[in-house]
């Protein structure tokens, strides 16, 4: 059965390297954030209802990959990432994203932790929010009840506390 996991948490703690670690590891594919590429197209500031069609880009991406897949899927994001993006930004969130995080679960959640020091990029916006961020995704988590793990580690040690997780889950 295919085991699809979320990697979860707040800007630049190593979400996409980590999926192409683990993805590399398990010679399985992954998901990249499709937010990336949708906002470097869209030549305009964002607004709430972009982050919609990010959620469903990211589906559509997300459900492509699953028939390459053997065992598992590694998602660089989930639909936590833009309902909490929603929130902070525009102070609500889409009644869809809201579905699809009440519907739409994972195997497992790998939440970043913020102990990678930040990285600068024009797509990023929160640097001072990271600690804030990281709490709402933990609450989120927490309160939905869903199997989460928190990563830690820098590098190596990282990935290797991802792949521990993993074949945790692998035994079960």
């Amino acid at each position: 059965m295919l085991k699809r996991i979320a990697i979860t948490g707040p800007e630049s703690t190593g979400k996409s390297w980590l999926a192409a670690g683990l993805a590399a590891e398990y010679g399985e594919p992954w998901v990249p954030e499709f937010a990336r590429q949708y906002l470097e197209a869209i030549n305009r500031p964002y607004n709430f209802n972009d982050i919609l069609k990010i959620s469903e880009g990211q589906y559509e991406a997300e459900e492509k990959l699953t028939g390459r897949a053997k065992e598992w899927l590694f998602c660089d994001t989930d639909f936590l990432v833009t309902r909490i993006w929603c929130l902070v930004k525009f102070g609500k969130s889409h009644p869809w994203i809201d579905h699809m995080v009440e519907n739409h679960t994972y195997e497992h959640y790998l939440l970043c932790n913020t102990d990678l020091p930040w990285e600068a990029d024009p797509l990023r916006e929160h640097p001072q929010l990271r600690e804030e961020l990281f709490g709402r995704y933990l609450a989120e988590l927490e309160q939905r009840k869903l199997p989460f793990s928190i990563i830690s580690g820098t590098n190596h040690a990282r990935l290797q506390n991802a792949i521990k997780v993993l074949n945790g889950i692998k035994e079960k």
